[in-house]
């Protein structure tokens, strides 16, 4: 807070400076152009008076540059004076902005402290409520029904009830707290029994409860392995152990074995995963995404297998379709055979049912057909004459 405020105060000298410091060179600058013109009118008026005898023009232009500096002269003056005046309301402007910063700077610091104060208050409140927790709690017995509950719960807002189960005992009779189902008929298994009781006395014994600590989690690192990755029984070939507290997950972390040999590192050498309710909640959650993007992918290729089968019966039902169309196309035709024939049956029947004309009489008033009959008679005895000579 001290150097914030050291910090403020040189920086509002070192810009109180630099407008100090640009108002006397604008005056400087001033001053010098100021006594140029006076210098200048000293050699006009010199130039004048030596040339006054020799010819009265260059007296009047000399008297004219002379009046020309007369009236020059205030407007600088004037200049100089608002330049004066600029600088020292820059200036005056720049301190009264500086001077709020520094207010502004002192109220956000104050807020801060006090900000930290109930930080502080917090955190004396949550480590009374952990202590109180872990009065009430008690055994290891409660912790570890602690672990399972927690475990539970992050099980139950992550994955769907078909998709695991808590307390799965194997045919050797060990019990896993929870296994998760995976595709293949494979299961993953979750062990929740941490050993807080050697994290619990690093805080009172030091050095030498973290060195329990470490041999109590490689111990139960190993019996992990040995009871819940059996893949005869469908197991992955690796198992998780569950560590209910993120501050003793971080413990894990950066704890080490006598050889150097870093504690997360031993636990996945034994093919067992620490998780905090975190990382494991992270864990379920690409679990569930990988579970589902198999589940679409299952759902897709039968949804292609029905569709192949679809397009088979389309392919089928298209040949008998075509095989109908055909039978239509001969009914047709032969419809419309059928039915000219019929036309023309019904015309010849119609020719032969309709009453035949009456034939006109001759003169004589004999018929057309009596009269042919006749000549057929007479034709006929002719001949037969004929053929008797």
């Amino acid at each position: 807070m001290n150097g914030i405020l050291i910090a403020a105060v040189i920086v509002v000298a070192l810009a109180v400076f630099w407008l100090v410091l640009q108002g006397s060179q604008g005056r400087q600058k001033n001053e010098v152009m100021e006594s140029q013109m006076n210098e200048l009118r000293r050699d006009l008026q010199t130039i004048a008076t030596s040339q006054a005898k020799t010819t009265g023009q260059l007296e009047t232009i000399a008297k004219s540059v002379a009046q020309r500096l007369d009236s020059f002269t205030p407007t600088l003056q004037e200049a100089i004076k608002n330049s004066a005046q600029i600088t020292g309301q820059l200036t005056s402007d720049a301190q009264a902005r500086m001077a709020g910063e520094l207010q502004n700077a002192r109220e956000q610091i104050s807020e801060i402290q006090r900000q930290l104060g109930g930080v502080q208050q917090a955190s004396a409140q949550l480590s009374q409520a952990a202590q109180t927790i872990e009065g009430i709690l008690g055994g290891a017995k409660s912790r570890g029904s602690l672990g399972e509950v927690t475990l539970e719960r992050l099980l139950e807002d992550s994955l769907p009830p078909g998709l695991y189960a808590m307390q799965y005992r194997f045919s050797s009779g060990e019990a896993a707290d929870a296994v998760i189902f995976l595709r293949d008929k494979k299961l993953m298994a979750i062990d929740s029994k941490f050993p807080l009781d050697a994290y619990r006395r690093i805080a009172s014994e030091g050095d030498e409860a973290r060195r329990a600590f470490v041999t109590a989690v490689k111990g139960h690192a190993d019996a992990i392995s040995k009871k819940y990755i059996v893949p005869d029984e469908g197991t992955l070939d690796l198992a998780l152990m569950f560590v209910p507290s993120e501050t003793v997950y971080y413990e894990l972390l950066m704890s080490t074995d006598g050889k150097g040999v870093p504690l997360d590192a031993y636990c996945r050498e034994r093919q067992v995963i620490a998780v905090s309710p975190n990382t494991l909640y992270a864990h379920l959650c690409v679990i569930v995404m990988g579970l589902r993007g198999m589940q679409t992918e299952e759902n897709v290729r039968r949804l292609l297998g029905s569709l192949s089968g679809l397009e088979k019966q389309l392919e089928k039902f298209a040949e008998k379709f075509g095989v109908l169309g055909t039978h239509l196309k001969n009914a047709a035709q032969t419809y419309g055979d059928a039915d000219k024939l019929l036309e023309k049956t019904q015309d010849g029947l119609q020719g032969m049912l309709a009453p035949a004309p009456a034939e006109p009489l001759l003169e004589n008033g004999q018929s057309r057909l009596s009269f042919n009959a006749e000549a057929t008679a007479a034709n006929a005895a002719t001949a037969s004459s004929k053929k008797s000579a």
